[in-house]
């Protein structure tokens, strides 16, 4: 039976997936999901958004895949209603679903930050979360960046097993550092549950990176940042992973964190295709310039970034809606190849097979954006949870 209390039709915009020519077309979304995607399409339907053809464009809605904090608030909080205010701000800036990310910490306190997300239920007007992102403990404390080293230990299956139980088994990503004692097995198993390894916060060599690789490492955590880096005859973990087709890099281009033309380089070295756009941000996006917690640690957050006392670099204030700008800016990359970049690829990392595209049988988590890339509304489930000039409806 036709429902007309839970449909939505788009009308006149051009369509952009990652795989396919951009085209102008309608879509008609019926309960969450896409049902049609054509040109002219007449079905009826309870609200209709009338596009301004090749002015306005529709992607599948943003995922970030390497977030702490958003609006004041933090993973690591460990409360639901830091959740919910994160999720609700995100939709702001086109992210219609994130992984909530923790940071090494006592073992304590990344336990009951497991436990508030595992009881976690999306509101109305709300980014999906996704699931989890485990950014430590199991880092090298020569690499640690913002990651307190007090807290930073070795890798234990036994541990994460009982971490990925009390999330109930939302996990989706795990940070770690291969060549810590116990790193290659570790991986392995994590690997063979399905769960995403990604290196970062390691010191690790050439080829202990190719062994990790070779053990199911999939992924590397932001990009030259807190990595042994590039040299002509020591690759590190950043040659290493530029050039192994196997694992896919997350950028964090706010230009703070990496050099426009780093990121043009890994652009140029691992196409669109071997490239996912995070944020990495902290409680602070969003908000004024000042001092912020991040994991017990003070943050300064300036026009220069957000940094600890000591210098190093804590997180980002970056929205994914100007990491899109910027990757456009500085690689000018097609309109396909940033949809890949900034949902497809994070998609199919997480095995979400109905997300990062717009096809009939898809989520319909998708944003409408102008020729600028500036976001005009974001859509979640079916439903318009941001529109510009409007705060949440």
């Amino acid at each position: 039976m036709f429902h007309l209390s839970n449909t939505l039709l788009i009308s006149n915009v051009t369509i952009v997936n990652y795989d396919d020519k951009p085209f102008t077309g309608d879509v008609f979304i019926e309960d969450g999901k896409i049902i049609k995607v054509g040109e002219a399409l007449f079905d009826k339907a309870q609200q209709y958004i009338e596009g301004k053809g090749k002015d306005w464009l529709l992607f599948p809605g943003y995922i970030d895949m390497h977030i702490h904090g958003s609006a004041g608030h933090d993973a690591m909080d460990a409360s639901q209603q830091a959740l919910h205010q994160m999720a609700s701000s995100l939709v702001q800036e086109g992210v219609t679903g994130f992984l909530a990310t923790t940071m090494t910490q006592a073992p304590k306190a990344i336990e009951n930050a497991l436990e508030t997300i595992a009881h976690f239920e999306n509101g109305d007007g709300e980014a999906q979360l996704l699931g989890v992102h485990v950014e430590g403990p199991y880092v090298s404390t020569k690499r640690a960046g913002a990651q307190p080293i007090d807290y930073m230990i070795m890798p234990s299956s036994e541990q994460f097993a009982s971490w990925q139980q009390l999330s109930n088994n939302r996990i989706k990503q795990i940070t770690v550092a291969p060549e810590l004692e116990g790193g290659m097995a570790f991986v392995e198993e994590l690997h063979k549950q399905g769960v995403i390894v990604s290196i970062g916060h390691s010191d690790a060599m050439l080829e202990e990176v190719e062994q990790a690789v070779a053990a199911g490492v999939r992924q590397a955590t932001h990009l030259y940042n807190q990595m042994r880096p590039f040299h002509h005859r020591d690759p590190g973990v950043v040659g290493a992973v530029l050039v192994e087709d196997a694992v896919k890099v997350e950028i964090i281009a706010d230009f703070v964190h990496c050099h426009p033309s780093a990121v043009k380089l890994a652009y140029k070295v691992k196409g669109a295709e071997g490239i996912i756009l995070i944020t990495d941000a902290m409680r602070a996006k969003g908000l004024q310039y000042g001092d912020y917690d991040l994991g017990g640690q003070t943050v300064h957050v300036t026009a220069s970034g957000a940094h600890l006392p000591n210098g190093a670099l804590a997180g980002s204030v970056l929205t994914m809606e100007q990491a899109v700008k910027n990757m456009k800016t500085v690689t000018n990359c097609s309109l396909p190849e940033l949809v890949a970049m900034s949902s497809a690829n994070a998609a199919q990392q997480l095995q979400f097979s109905t997300k990062g595209r717009i096809a009939e049988g898809y989520d319909a988590d998708v944003i409408l954006l102008d020729q600028h890339l500036n976001i005009e509304k974001t859509i979640c489930q079916g439903k318009v949870v941001f529109e510009k000039c409007t705060v949440n409806m």
